[in-house]
């Protein structure tokens, strides 16, 4: 089945790594060296003979293309792979010795016991295996496959046990190139390829004969054409400003998100990727099918979000938020006070659920029973309905500790599911940080690999609103490609090799359109120079005013006509809270219950009557005691976006002194 039939996961720009530095920009010695060979790397482990046997029985000899086959080999035995598999094929099929060079239409094979890397057009063996560290082959030359060749690069998982390869398929999709999986019809084991397949990171799922006619087409392609510099495959897609903005428009159209201010590179690859995959080489002909073909729009969205995550990224970040920033975020703080971590373009939730555990661990060992909430947040649905479900394959669980997955996850069908608890601490919702209001009060925020693809503009936006929503004295995580730019006025370095900054004492006021409105600009126009959202250093006049909102004024929230929370004002707590569960703005899904008929009843007669109308002395209870608040809601006449927007005020009452029983009374219970 080809894998479009299969819905995939994605993100939120950011999940992966920046596209990987051209050869040029990492010691290439001359321009000849940037008319590489475009190389397939071919994986598999048992059954894998058959499979390669039939993929080289069917490869055309003059793709210009070479192929590196990678199979699970005992070390301590002589191979006679590469004879068996030199009599299907015209190719030339030879054993790897290290740094040998690849030619087009040659085959090349692993020898026991090796792991090989790809450096510009040479293979290179790992480092000698010592037994103490994985033996994943086949990630490693994917990956490493993915790293050199960017959007050039081609993966293939044949048949074979566990789920090697699933890594490095994902690293290949993450950088713009193509894969393959055998169906699991042909194949004698589907351990690996259905791995690869349920990470979503799988173009075509097909059997090895087909698999070898989708190369010979995807070989026709310019990009792969040798006489071009492979390393620039991106910038042979020959697109121009207005076919951009046509293809920005659909996207909008169809998904409800603008592209239009993120990096042309960036998208020009994802593009050029989805060109690949159709075997066309007009992007007007690919216009023309995102016109008719309403899927296929969403397919490049999927590409374009790149959703590539993984649970403990950077095993050393963690390290030092463990050592230097946790116990910070705990200096002085009330036991009654949460800890809030927020994760922007979260995908399907492993840095999230990540956080969440070294936090829970860390708490744990410091005998500390403080509450932990984790808000998780992309543009996509479908990847926040993946973090929901919390159900991880075993390759995705490879950087997992086993005693983490004893205590946080439990074995189903399909995977691992992350247990009731942890997911308890994990909210996930769909959301736009580039447009929508931020989560608040948060101490720790990790945006990493985000800001990477969105210009320069949207950056410093990004940047001030994440300001606005961090606590005073909050951590900002970035990834390990990006930097705070202009706004060192907002942040200051805790860490610079793990890129963890620290909100400085100065406010970000932003205003309530967090939306960039495209009648105003054309995609292809420059950003406006005043950016909609404003760090702003307060003079004293501005820091009186924010003591007595926080001290004196009662808090509110600022609601649009479909009820959905724009703005808070103050500390909403307890009648404006996040709720357990799917994650929402919406003012009635956070109200407390006990207010929820009283506030539905003010907003629908302020809405009714375009006139303030207040609730007094409402009821609720709040750890088992009697609190009153009174609820005013104010039209605010249209005053921001053009919109029936409301502010809804909780004014706190003290609840009614209840009199001592008289003596009389007291003496006859």
């Amino acid at each position: 089945m080809p894998v479009d039939e299969i819905p995939p996961s994605s993100r939120e720009p950011g999940a992966g790594s920046e596209d990987p530095p051209r050869p040029e920009q990492s010691g290439a010695p001359n321009s000849d060296s940037l008319r590489l060979v475009p190389v397939v790397g071919i994986v598999a482990s048992a059954g894998g003979l058959k499979a390669f046997q039939t993929l080289l029985a069917h490869l055309q000899h003059d793709t210009g293309m070479g192929y590196v086959l990678i199979q699970h080999l005992a070390p301590q035995h002589k191979s006679i792979l590469t004879e068996l598999l030199a009599k299907r094929t015209p190719l030339p099929v030879q054993e790897v010795t290290d740094g040998l060079a690849i030619e087009p239409d040659h085959v090349y094979v692993i020898p026991p016991g090796q792991q090989l890397s790809l450096l510009h057009n040479a293979l290179h063996f790992a480092p000698d295996f010592d037994g103490t560290q994985r033996y994943h082959p086949a990630d490693m030359f994917l990956q490493s496959l993915a790293e050199d060749r960017g959007s050039a690069a081609i993966g293939v998982v044949l048949s074979g046990t566990a789920s090697d390869g699933t890594r490095g398929c994902c690293a290949i999709k993450e950088h713009g190139g193509i894969t393959f999986a055998q169906d699991v019809e042909s194949a004698e084991h589907d351990g690996m390829p259905s791995s690869a397949v349920a990470a979503g990171c799988i173009d075509f799922v097909m059997n090895p004969a087909d698999i070898a006619r989708q190369l010979q087409r995807i070989a026709l392609h310019p990009a792969m054409r040798p006489q071009f510099p492979v390393a620039r495959a991106d910038e042979i897609l020959a697109v121009t400003a207005e076919q951009m903005n046509k293809i920005f428009i659909l996207l909008r159209s169809r998904t409800g998100q603008d592209f239009s201010y993120y990096k042309p590179t960036t998208i020009k690859r994802r593009i050029n990727r989805r060109m690949m995959v159709h075997k066309i080489d007009s992007v007007a002909h690919y216009i023309k099918l995102l016109q008719k073909e309403p899927l296929e729009l969403d397919r490049l969205f999927h590409d374009i979000l790149i959703n590539v995550t993984a649970f403990f990224r950077d095993p050393g970040t963690f390290a030092e938020l463990r050592r230097s920033i946790f116990p910070k975020i705990l200096q002085n703080r009330p036991p009654d006070m949460p800890i809030r971590v927020w994760v922007p373009a979260c995908s399907s939730g492993q840095e999230a659920y990540s956080i969440a555990m070294a936090l829970d661990e860390y708490l744990g060992e410091q005998t500390l029973n403080i509450q932990l909430q984790v808000f998780g947040s992309d543009i996509d649905d479908s990847a926040i309905e993946a973090a929901r479900n919390g159900v991880f394959t075993d390759a995705a669980l490879d950087e997992v500790s086993p005693a983490r997955q004893r205590n946080y996850f439990t074995k189903v069908a399909g995977g691992n599911q992350v247990n009731r608890a942890l997911r308890d601490m994990c909210v996930f919702a769909v959301q736009n940080v580039t447009r929508d209001p931020p989560f608040s009060r948060i101490d720790l925020i990790s945006c990493r690999n985000l800001l990477i693809y969105l210009n320069a503009a949207l950056q410093k936006k990004v940047l001030q609103l994440i300001h606005y929503a961090l606590q005073p004295g909050g951590f900002l995580l970035l990834g390990a490609s990006e930097t705070i730019g202009g706004q060192s006025d907002l942040f200051s370095p805790v860490d610079k090799k793990h890129k963890i900054y620290q909100k400085k004492a100065v406010a970000s006021r932003i205003n309530g359109d967090l939306a960039f409105r495209p009648t105003v600009h054309s995609p292809t126009d420059q950003f406006p120079r005043r950016s909609m959202i404003e760090a702003e250093v307060y003079d004293i006049e501005k820091v009186t005013e924010r003591i007595l909102l926080d001290r004196f004024l009662p808090p509110a929230v600022v609601v649009r006509s479909d009820q959905s929370i724009m703005r808070f004002v103050g500390r909403t707590w307890p009648y404006i809270e996040p709720a357990a569960g799917a994650a929402s703005l919406n003012l009635y899904k956070n109200a407390h219950p006990d207010i929820l008929v009283e506030l539905r009843a003010a907003v629908h007669a302020a809405t009714k009557s375009g006139e303030a109308t207040r609730k007094d002395d409402v009821r609720l209870l709040v750890d088992g005691e009697d609190w009153r608040v009174n609820i005013q809601v104010i039209p605010l006449g249209g005053a921001i976006k053009s919109e029936d927007n409301f502010l809804v005020v909780f004014e706190p009452r003290p609840a009614p002194r209840i009199p001592p029983l008289p003596a009389l009374v007291l003496s006859l219970i």
